[in-house]
């Protein structure tokens, strides 16, 4: 049987949120794991949405180009520091998005826009997608040629 330590790291691991929020989502949901988890989902996802006025100006810039090469993507992702640009699940998200109301390829459970929320929620800083350009062969973009 796993002890109260390795269920708060368990729980760190999979929600990402700090060890002290892990333990008192423990604590309150009385050893409930998925009940922690969804407490820690919500006081993120509420801590988030008032970071969501904060400016953010560090990111990142990421292109994806389909293969064939007939579709490519930019994206600007934004954070408020360079210390959550580096964190290598902000720049895994800056690889995957698309569009934040499209639903995620890698599990159709979830809309990419859940996806920049969770991290904004994990990382306790605003986390936006300042700017996204799709490019398609032969697709105007309503740019002269």
């Amino acid at each position: 049987m796993a002890t109260g330590k390795d269920e708060v790291k368990r729980l760190r691991e999979e929600t990402g949120a700090g060890v002290m929020d892990c333990k008192r989502a423990l604590e309150e949901s009385k050893g409930d794991f998925e009940r922690a988890k969804a407490l820690i989902k919500e006081r993120g996802l509420a801590k988030a949405q008032k970071k969501s006025d904060r400016e953010a100006k560090e990111g990142i810039v990421e292109a994806y180009v389909h293969a064939g090469g007939r579709i490519g993507a930019m994206v600007e992702v934004s954070s408020e520091t360079d210390f959550v640009a580096r964190n290598p699940e902000f720049r895994e998200l800056a690889k995957e998005l698309e569009l934040l109301e499209q639903t995620y390829i890698r599990d159709a459970s979830k809309k990419v826009g859940e996806l920049v929320t969770g991290i904004a929620a994990a990382t306790g800083e605003n986390v936006r997608v300042r700017r996204f350009k799709r490019f398609q062969l032969g697709q105007s973009n309503g740019e002269p040629t």
